[in-house]
């Protein structure tokens, strides 16, 4: 029975692929976030429409959420091929 040459195998808490997956949903999150930037007056009192863009109130928030989906999945995905 070795119990060592088990528990030095396992070093790392995720794979490679999960690395992969946090990264690019990393990627997204930022990207989002990015897309919601803008839109501001030039004062304090000046309207500017464009906080209202497509852009700002549908695309951005959809990613996001595309993002913070795929962290979730590359917590939780387990690959026991490798």
């Amino acid at each position: 029975m070795n119990k060592k040459n088990n528990h030095n195998e396992e070093l790392f808490l995720f794979k490679k692929y999960n690395y992969l997956i946090l990264l690019a949903s990393l990627f997204l999150l930022l990207l989002g976030f990015v897309l919601m930037v803008g839109g501001g007056g030039k004062t304090d009192f000046d309207f500017n429409e464009a906080i209202f863009s497509n852009q700002r109130v549908i695309v951005a928030p959809i990613v996001v959420i595309i993002g913070y989906i795929g962290m979730v999945f590359a917590i939780f995905y387990n690959d026991s091929r490798d």
